[in-house]
């Protein structure tokens, strides 16, 4: 831990192993958030397994703040010599960057590596000045990235209200397309059914038998009882599932990440698995992976062993749902890409990223143009949401 500034109230300080910071300290900052994978057992985990590394091109370097020995405040961050595995496609401006002679790399990038999920935000702790306290923090995020000559420091899939506060800090945002279910106060899955015209109704009946049809049928674990040995299947799931996109694939994390979540994280998740109805004491030949925190649900990793028809909408979007209906989960977040998922009931919505370019050049570049970029990415949310296949409109 390397001190970095010094005022009246507060002590500044860049960590670079989690570990630096006890886990209840960084959790009574994390654990009020709506979302989980900000909290120290996530982070850490990528970490420790080796997919955040200086190796693979996401250095940890977090800001943390004190008042006396008191942990007040945190900033997750990562410096980064690439714009792999981030879901915010930047190479837009990594372009502009080099036509005009400047070096995009490194970057400093605030978010959950690999988790296109929106919830990024300072962690401050309760009763303490938020304002007073960003502004530290952005101060010292700014001398950090032109001490070391970044070209910018980014936070990715920010939380909305915090994206409001960091415009007054000169952060622009910039407005991206993702993908939300949102809980109309159903009570069944008929009456989330019930939602979408005939045609489309009848589709996903068809895509819900088509299981049985091939002789699989879906059993759902939680927390403690997920049995051990679904980790390193997970794991070779996750594998093969991004080995399919190629160079477009998001494969980073290790399997000792998914050894460490059994022992460390399973008290947030959900597996949904796959089995042959006539051999099911073999191991199950699909799974997803999801996280639970409260009233949301995130999908995370897939895969499975065989093609199977339907067992991915299944699996990821239908028994997810089901589940978070009978839970009385408010959101559930599916995860990146896929126009697809318009049909199977997912709204386009709007996800935010916020950046500061240090170049003057670059940064009015930006500045010149993202009203345009926004307003177009808007119309493209908007003309998704035109698909959707519902007879009557949802509430907002």
């Amino acid at each position: 831990m390397n001190n970095a500034q010094t005022n009246t109230s507060y002590t500044t300080s860049w960590i670079s192993h989690i570990s630096e910071i006890e886990r209840s300290d960084w959790d009574a900052l994390a654990s009020s958030l709506p979302t989980p994978f900000l909290e120290w057992d996530w982070l850490r985990l990528m970490e420790t397994s080796g997919s955040t590394t200086a190796k693979t091109g996401w250095l940890p370097h977090h800001l943390a703040v004190w008042s006396s020995s008191r942990l007040v405040a945190l900033a997750p961050l990562y410096v980064k010599g690439h714009s792999a595995g981030e879901f915010v496609f930047d190479h837009v401006w990594a372009d502009v960057a080099s036509r005009l002679g400047i070096e995009y790399y490194p970057k400093l990038i605030g978010m959950s590596p690999f988790t296109p999920m929106t919830g990024y935000r300072f962690l401050i702790a309760e009763g303490e000045v938020e304002s007073e306290l960003t502004g530290l923090m952005v101060a010292e995020i700014d001398r950090l990235c032109r001490s070391y000559r970044m070209s910018g420091s980014s936070f990715l899939f920010a939380d909305p209200r915090w994206c409001i506060e960091m415009s007054e800090h000169g952060y622009l945002g910039w407005r991206h397309q993702s993908y939300a279910w949102h809980n109309q106060g159903y009570e069944t899955f008929d009456d989330y059914l019930a939602v979408f015209n005939s045609n489309q109704r009848r589709n996903i009946k068809r895509e819900r038998k088509a299981l049985k049809k091939h002789g699989v049928i879906l059993k759902i674990f939680t927390g403690s009882d997920i049995p051990r040995s679904f980790f390193p299947l997970m794991y070779r799931f996750y594998e093969s599932t991004n080995d399919k996109f190629g160079p477009w694939g998001c494969r980073y994390l290790t399997d000792s990440f998914f050894d460490g979540l059994y022992r460390h994280y399973r008290h947030r998740l959900m597996i949904i698995a796959a089995f042959d109805e006539h051999n099911p004491s073999a191991p199950p030949v699909g799974m997803s992976m999801l996280v639970t925190k409260e009233t949301q649900l995130y999908g995370r990793y897939w895969g499975s062993s065989r093609l199977i028809n339907s067992l991915h909408f299944n699996a990821c979007y239908y028994a997810p749902i089901e589940w978070a209906i009978k839970n009385k989960v408010h959101r559930f977040d599916p995860g990146a890409g896929g126009a697809h998922k318009i049909r199977r009931g997912f709204e386009a919505v709007p996800s935010y990223s916020l950046h500061r370019f240090y170049n003057p050049r670059l940064a009015g570049v930006m500045q010149t143009h993202i009203d345009e970029i926004n307003r177009l990415e808007q119309e493209q949310i908007d003309n998704l949401n035109h698909e959707l296949p519902f007879a009557r409109r949802l509430k907002n």
